[in-house]
């Protein structure tokens, strides 16, 4: 009944007993993943009367179909939302909060209950979780007279791999993604947290123009002669295109990478990512999406309890560990361990988490990124200087936060 509603903007009268025994799903993709099906189901077997109603809606519209739905006073129970958003969504009184006790914040790695987290209370169940680590080719290493089985450990070694390795074979030495395109600030956003930096502090203070971000800025100036020609046409996932073509020596990327490489004839290494000058430790952004409770569906606790089952421990193990969605385990357990031993890749991009950081939550995300990817983009095509870009950037998303 849910999936006939939500097409319109009038809903049809309901009893109170039908609204009280479906949970609406909006759930972002092409198709509901097989391991999501096998527990829906399990879960509809032992809450007798209950019926979860998933709508698969693409990538590109699902966010803005549940922010229209629940702005119009028509909400669904339950979103898949990117974490980003659980702000501007609280902010506005459309989602519930769905506290996590101090046990439940304890099942996961470090950090990650702060991508959910604003004024103190959680606002999302993390459902998806990514992180990046750094991709060599090792044949172009030895091409270029590197040793193929040492990779950079810091941001020098990298620029100077990679000029190397552009100069000795012609091939571009790292894969630098600025398209249009939200990666491109999730890129950067890893040069960010592997060197001690951040965006917005816990007080909302924006903290983006510091010398953490600023060398960060440099350090893709620096790397620009020795990437792919014309960066702003390319996103993380086109660059990973060139990488498993072997068209280019070392690329940031999640475990989609390695599931992919597994299919080719390239001999690859993985490692967590080079570090800056400051950097306490491996780092990366940590990005998750989350499954937002609407306000208003009339069956918020019921939801909440669905949400909470979906993402438990064991469940959300097999969703995430198979490979190809390209995500990374949002919690330790001896499942996690076993994958590990069987799969070593396993490990560098799990070992960024303790340095980590969140997407930065701003009440306009759109804007904020914008600015962000214009930042960017102004450095790498020689617009702007680094000094110049940042301090644009910060005085504009003043007005985002």
């Amino acid at each position: 009944m849910a999936l006939a509603l939500l097409g319109s903007t009038a809903l049809t009268a309901v009893t109170a007993q039908a609204a009280d025994k479906e949970i609406s799903w909006i759930y972002c993709g092409d198709t509901i993943d097989p391991v999501h099906t096998k527990y829906i189901k399990q879960w509809e077997e032992k809450n007798t009367g209950w019926k979860v109603a998933p709508e698969v809606v693409g990538w590109a519209q699902c966010q803005d179909k549940a922010t229209t739905l629940a702005a119009a006073g028509t909400p669904v129970a339950m979103a898949y939302v990117g974490s980003r958003t659980l702000k501007e969504f609280a902010q506005n009184d459309l989602i519930v909060p769905v506290p996590m006790t101090d046990d439940e914040k304890k099942t996961y790695y470090p950090n990650i209950v702060n991508t959910v987290t604003f004024e103190g209370t959680q606002w999302g169940v993390p459902i998806a979780f990514s992180t990046k680590a750094l991709y060599w080719n090792k044949d172009l290493f030895k091409q270029a007279g590197l040793d193929p089985e040492t990779p950079p450990k810091t941001w020098a070694e990298e620029i100077e791999m990679a000029k190397t390795i552009k100069e000795k074979t012609g091939i571009p030495g790292f894969g630098l993604s600025a398209k249009t395109f939200d990666n491109t600030m999730h890129q950067f956003m890893h040069w960010v947290y592997t060197n001690n930096g951040s965006v917005i502090d816990a007080d909302g203070k924006v903290t983006l123009d510091s010398p953490q971000i600023l060398a960060a800025l440099k350090a893709y100036k620096d790397i620009v002669p020795y990437s792919e020609e014309g960066p702003t046409a390319y996103e993380q996932n086109e660059v990973r295109a060139i990488f498993l073509d072997g068209k280019v020596a070392m690329i940031q990327a999640g475990s989609g990478a390695a599931d992919r490489l597994k299919a080719t004839k390239i001999s690859w290494g993985i490692t967590t990512l080079p570090l800056g000058p400051d950097a306490k430790g491996p780092g990366t952004l940590l990005i998750t999406d989350s499954l937002a409770i609407f306000k208003g569906s009339g069956v918020e606790d019921k939801a909440t309890e669905f949400a909470k089952f979906i993402t438990s421990p064991d469940v959300q193990s097999e969703y995430e560990l198979q490979g190809g969605a390209g995500l990374t385990p949002l919690r330790p357990s001896a499942k996690v361990d076993e994958f590990v031993a069987k799969d070593p890749y396993w490990k560098p991009l799990i070992d960024g988490i303790s340095y980590g950081g969140p997407e930065p939550l701003f009440t306009d995300y759109k804007g904020f990124q914008n600015s962000m990817i214009e930042m960017i983009q102004s450095v790498v095509t020689g617009k702007a200087e680094p000094e110049a870009a940042l301090k644009k950037a910060a005085g504009e998303v003043e007005a985002f936060k």
